[in-house]
């Protein structure tokens, strides 16, 4: 079955298009929302599909899509600020929306002369087109690419695919797939194991025969994003190869990195305002707010996540100005770091100036706090985002001049 048999089949009522802007509000009304069931998703590490059936219904998961096919038509920092909001009611939801957004915008956002520069041949562009107005429509998308033993590292890749009379056949398995088990599709990278150098290319996989979840996810933070181990044995139709063209993925990460990377620095920054605004509100609560050093604490905090705010914000306009140009790539790395570290830092210093109760199980700072500390190590993680700009700063090839490849 390919790709768009399984989405227009199963087709979804969804609200009036949004623009942008109406986009950013819908975001903001459901935060609240989002917010009340965090903290019960958490405990019980489940996926929140009413928090998806809110998104669905309000048109969110067509933000990227472009206005022709039903979708807002949003830029990167429309996309950034979407995500914030989101955040700042559940972090775990919001980074589910981000692996959405990630093959959404990369898909609208790959200009046609570019993909057929490429070798993108003309039929992808109709398939391309059809996964976008799918998620208009209400299609949720998600993202198996990191594997055990090497996690988010292209080059590293050890699912195969092998082509075949009908199209492709993958198999393997993948970690921390977000979403597991309630997506529609998986946007898939994996290898041609009989090329000589690293061949990775993405394929669009449609959730069903051949795709197997596993029940794996039980961690410290971001507890209800579901990121289950999923395995692959399946085989699939031509048009669900991106680009229409075999080995674009480590191209496409080096020369446009915003998806891979800064797209969770909206994510966390968010969470991180969300920890000043809980934090704020127990300080308030408890009569802390007569102690100096509590202030300092909230006040430091406070300026550093607005700092990582412009930071994010910075990058996603030059992202929309001037993609893939090595200043904006800069900027990508920078927003990662400064958003990881910022929303770690923040969340922990927080958490000591509301005192021993915060800690406890249920209270929003102890959830904050630990889906905070996910940001510096959700890839690209900090340490690499770090030496990606020293290496950069020293006048060498970040992606290049490296004895590990950076992908």
């Amino acid at each position: 079955m390919s790709a768009t048999e399984t989405f227009t089949e199963a087709p979804r009522d969804v609200g009036e298009t949004l623009d942008p802007a109406g986009a950013l509000r819908a975001a903001r009304d459901l935060a609240p929302r989002l917010a009340e069931r965090a903290g019960a998703h958490d405990a019980a590490g489940t996926f929140p599909a009413e928090d998806f059936a809110d998104l669905r219904s309000s048109g969110l998961l067509g933000l990227m899509a472009p206005a022709r096919l039903g979708g807002s038509g949003a830029s990167f920092a429309d996309y950034a600020a979407v995500a914030a909001e989101l955040a700042r009611g559940a972090g775990a939801t919001a980074l589910i929306f981000n692996m959405h957004a990630s093959v959404t915008g990369a898909l609208a956002q790959t200009p046609d002369e570019l993909a057929r520069e490429w070798g993108a041949p003309e039929d992808f562009f109709a398939a391309r087109d059809e996964a976008l107005a799918a998620a208009a429509r209400g299609a949720l998308y998600g993202v198996a690419m990191s594997e055990r033993g090497t996690g988010s590292r292209l080059s590293r890749t050890s699912t195969a695919y092998r082509r075949t009379d009908g199209g492709y056949r993958i198999t393997g398995s993948k970690a921390f797939v977000s979403g597991a088990g309630h997506v529609d599709a998986y946007l898939v990278t994996a290898r041609d194991p009989d090329a000589e150098e690293p061949r990775v290319s993405y394929f669009l996989v449609p959730a069903g025969d051949g795709v197997r979840v596993e029940q794996t996810w039980d961690s410290l933070g971001m507890r209800a994003t579901g990121s289950q181990d999923v395995h692959l044995d399946v085989e699939v139709g031509p048009e669900t190869l991106l680009g229409g063209m075999e080995g674009l993925t480590l191209l496409l990460a080096q020369m446009m990195p915003q998806w891979l990377v800064a797209s969770y620095a909206a994510v966390y920054t968010g969470v991180a305002r969300s920890a000043v605004e809980a934090a704020a509100d127990q300080i308030r609560e408890r009569g802390l707010g007569r102690l100096p050093a509590v202030r300092a604490r909230l006040g430091r905090a406070e300026a550093a996540v607005t700092a990582a705010e412009l930071v994010v914000a910075e990058a996603a306009a030059r992202i929309d100005e001037a993609p893939g140009d090595p200043d904006t790539n800069r900027w990508v790395w920078r927003a990662k770091l400064v958003a990881g570290d910022t929303a770690s830092q923040v969340a922990s210093s927080l958490l000591e100036a509301a005192g021993a109760s915060a800690t406890r199980r249920g209270n929003p700072l102890e959830r904050l706090y630990r889906d905070a500390r996910c940001g510096a190590l959700q890839p690209a993680t900090s340490d690499v985002c770090a030496d990606w700009l020293g290496v950069a700063e020293i006048g060498d090839d970040p992606d290049e001049d490296t004895e590990v490849a950076r992908w």
